[in-house]
């Protein structure tokens, strides 16, 4: 590896709760002109209420660079493993939180 690679390596660590994640099966994204805010949820059936597991705030720029990545991993997940089914879902009630414009 050159020297200007090397420089240019990022260390990430991880520690272990984090990475033993979080589930969630819901997403809120609002945003405002200068951020992006994406709230998962973890939504139990017959549960009348929930709890945000986790909160990610992105400029603008980095929301749009987090779904050009998605849709990457997402093509070649199909491309292995075949398409994924989008099934319809019953409607949920979306009381939380203010309204973002998409």
């Amino acid at each position: 590896m050159s020297k200007e690679a090397k420089q240019n390596q990022l260390n990430i660590e991880i520690d272990e709760k984090t990475a033993d994640g979080s589930y969630a099966n819901l997403a809120i994204i609002n945003h405002s002109i200068s951020e992006f805010v994406v709230d998962f949820i973890n939504v139990m059936p017959g549960s009348p209420k929930s709890k945000v597991k986790s909160r990610i705030i992105l400029t603008p720029q980095h929301a749009k660079r987090l779904a050009k990545a998605l849709a990457d991993n997402i093509s070649r997940f199909e491309a292995n493993n075949g398409e994924i089914k989008d099934y319809e879902q019953p409607p949920m009630p979306m009381n939380y939180g203010p309204t973002g414009q998409a």
